[in-house]
């Protein structure tokens, strides 16, 4: 016993050295960010549609967990539309924002095409990659609806202000069309009610 603490006497300095260096390093280990790729992921389920600040938040994945086309913080996503739902942690990648990549992942060809839809009840019924016709009637016109764009696919049925005014009645939906279909769809709404017909999936 009287040599261990002969021992310890003499070596009291470098041993108080080491455990101060262990103290110093725990210290910093606890205040070290934890390890991964930073990304943006959705902060509670969403629905789709138009984003805000309060919807996005910042996760860390392993490297080899990161998703292509992964947005990282500093992306401007706040304003941007969802195209689909999203599940709360669910990693933000380019191809679930409306424009180019998500347009490519539709199909070449194709552009995004907004249309009022004149019953929300059955616009709630959609949701991303559901495909429908759009129906157009007039009230000029006694014949029935008509389709005017066949075998659409929803990309996004995007949330709106409610409003009082006539001409902002009803759902807007987002939806992947040929530039032929887009100007029969803009010139059908200009003059007449848009409907919708589900295909089956």
């Amino acid at each position: 016993m009287r040599a261990a603490n002969r021992i310890l006497a003499r070596h009291r300095r470098p041993i108080a050295a080491i455990l101060a260096g262990l103290g110093v390093a725990c210290a910093l280990l606890s205040v070290r960010p934890p390890a991964g790729v930073a990304v943006l992921a959705a902060a509670r389920d969403l629905a789709g549609g138009r984003l805000s600040a309060r919807d996005v938040t910042v996760v860390r994945l392993p490297p080899d967990s990161v998703p292509d086309g992964a947005l990282h913080p500093g992306y401007p996503v706040a304003g941007r539309v969802a195209a689909g739902p999203m599940r709360r942690g669910e990693p933000i990648t380019d191809v679930r924002l409306l424009g180019g990549e998500s347009l490519t992942a539709q199909g070449p060809g194709l552009v995004a095409t907004p249309v009022r839809i004149a019953d929300p009840d059955a616009a709630r019924l959609l949701s991303a990659g559901d495909v429908i016709d759009v129906l157009a009637s007039f009230e000029s016109e006694p014949r029935p609806a008509y389709p005017v764009a066949r075998e659409v696919r929803v990309m996004t049925r995007v949330a709106t202000r409610p409003s009082t005014g006539a001409e902002d009645a009803g759902a807007l939906l987002v939806l992947a069309t040929t530039s032929d279909q887009a100007a029969q769809l803009a010139q059908a709404q200009s003059q007449g009610r848009l409907s919708v017909a589900i295909h089956p999936r």
